[in-house]
């Protein structure tokens, strides 16, 4: 098993959803986290709320699909943290609806962030990981990176992407000790597409953010000479 305690972190949408259950579940690890994301009075309640553990977080406001920010971020991160170990491309936005009424606007936003973004958020962090032949970058996609469904045409060919790409770079930095992971949830209740709206009762039936956390803590946890490539999550019984 893989102890966790006193590695650091990057974690990209680190303040709604996903990302902030994921934080949460890294503080009670003893894990180190930078909190990136493009809302700081967000991160700044995640940050707030991680006090109590004896963790270092740093909050550092950047957009994932801007290179440049994202690289300015973790060097920053790095100089005030220390070498990241663990990155968790969380980030991510959706447009929904008709395939007709997309803009291409539309689709390029999509993809700046969920795919662009990964892409510029991995760069940043692998070379440090492959000098110490170490690292484990886990990528959010979706079950909708693995079947298309009617009005998610932007979202799911972004989330095939993620997919396509995370394939790549895992038989690529294998032979760094560099573990790539990829998460394919199903519907989670989060803000993310206005699904925390479900009633309360319906809602308990879903998966939650805070299960996607215990999943990526414990592929984290695995002996470092195996890794899940990737997992498809899915709610038991939804209502």
């Amino acid at each position: 098993m893989q102890q966790l305690n006193g590695k650091i972190a990057l974690i990209t949408g680190a303040g709604r959803g996903i990302g902030r259950a994921t934080a949460h579940a890294f503080a009670k690890e003893g894990i180190h986290i930078g909190l990136v994301g493009r809302t700081k009075s967000h991160l700044n309640e995640v940050a707030n709320e991680l006090k109590d553990y004896n963790i270092n977080t740093l909050v550092v406001t950047a957009d994932v699909a801007d290179q440049a920010s994202i690289q300015t971020t973790t060097k920053k991160i790095e100089q005030t943290l220390g070498p990241i170990d663990i990155l968790i491309n969380n980030a991510g936005i959706g447009k929904f609806g008709s395939f007709m009424d997309l803009s291409p606007e539309d689709m390029q936003n999509v993809f700046n962030v969920n795919v662009m973004g990964m892409f510029h958020a991995t760069q940043a962090v692998l070379p440090s990981m492959i000098e110490r032949k170490s690292g484990d970058i886990i990528n959010i996609s979706s079950t909708s990176g693995l079947r298309g469904t009617e009005g998610s045409a932007a979202y799911s060919a972004s989330k095939f992407a993620v997919l396509g790409m995370s394939e790549a770079l895992t038989k690529e930095v294998r032979k760094h000790n560099i573990r790539v992971q990829t998460l394919t949830p199903s519907t989670v209740i989060t803000d993310f597409g206005g699904i925390n709206k479900m009633n309360e009762e319906k809602a308990a039936y879903y998966m939650q953010a805070e299960d996607v956390a215990e999943v990526i803590i414990s592929q984290l946890k695995l002996n470092p000479r195996m890794f899940v490539k990737q997992a498809e999550l899915w709610g038991t019984n939804p209502q």
